[in-house]
């Protein structure tokens, strides 16, 4: 395996190598370095400051060659996440990670995504000491950490890591005393938000799965899906439904592909998904 042994750089400011490098340590006897000056809120930060400009995968993509540049390593992995409604339940708040790996080396990238609504994400506009403490309640405080601004939109009045219930309700009535009124959201850094470091977690596991799974050709890590077809036939009338049919998988190094049929083992779709029988 091409991966057993190296060092890899971990790109995070905010301890994710406490979850990762666990991971990769043991199923792939990996020595985890994590650079001491590398600044990834230069890239976008979850409170506003510094808005994101680019989509989730290029500042993951990014952060590894932040990384690698930092420490003159040929080896990253970084995450980025990004949280609101989940794509399909509506209304529902979402963690949305990433997680990058490149491989100089090897000429390689491989990136896995999760999406969990095991998380604490949310933000509201406070006007009393009640209000504070159902907000600190409702988001798992104090082992999840919060953030305290004027406003929604103020990024120059905002306390971030607020983990204790002393200081938080000091902080709301130093806000209230000065400004009137407060803001408090939930904090996502990582280290301060341990339902997202579960997920992150989740992600690395996905991703050495993929990391694992080699062409059958030229034995490549990485080989995995990157498409699929629909027409699952329908139970009761045989007409193609929309439900996958197969999957595609493609190597990124020698282009070798395959056609998986009937990956879940299910050989014809319920009535109740067909447009012919349930229009």
């Amino acid at each position: 395996m091409v991966f057993t042994g190296r060092t890899i750089v971990i790109a995070t400011k905010h301890e994710k190598e406490k979850t990762i490098a666990p991971v990769l340590e043991k199923e792939f006897g990996m020595k985890c370095l994590v650079p001491p000056n590398l600044d990834t809120d230069l890239l976008g930060t979850f409170s506003g400051e510094i808005e994101r400009k680019d989509n989730p995968l290029e500042t993951a993509r990014k952060k590894c060659f932040m990384a690698m540049e930092l420490t003159n390593c040929d080896f990253a992995l970084a995450s980025e996440g990004s949280f609101g409604p989940h794509p399909s339940l509506f209304f529902v708040p979402a963690d949305d990670e990433i997680v990058v790996l490149i491989d100089k080396q090897n000429s390689l990238e491989i990136k896995v995504r999760e999406i969990s609504t095991e998380t604490n994400f949310n933000g509201a506009k406070i006007n009393t000491k009640s209000e504070l403490l159902e907000f600190a309640k409702h988001t798992k405080f104090p082992s999840h950490a919060l953030i305290m601004k004027k406003s929604k939109d103020d990024f120059i009045n905002c306390v971030k890591g607020i983990n204790d219930e002393e200081v938080l309700q000091q902080t709301f009535s130093n806000f209230i005393s000065s400004f009137g009124e407060a803001y408090i959201e939930t904090d996502m850094r990582a280290m301060y938000n341990p339902s997202r470091m579960r997920v992150i977690e989740i992600a690395t596991k996905k991703l050495v799965a993929k990391m694992k799974s080699l062409c059958p050709k030229c034995k490549t890590p990485g080989f995995s899906i990157t498409d699929h077809k629909i027409g699952l036939p329908c139970q009761s009338c045989h007409f193609p439904t929309k439900s996958t049919l197969s999957q595609i998988y493609t190597c990124q190094k020698c282009n070798h592909i395959v056609e998986e049929f009937y990956p879940k083992n299910i050989y014809y779709e319920d009535p109740m998904y067909c447009d012919r029988c349930n229009p």
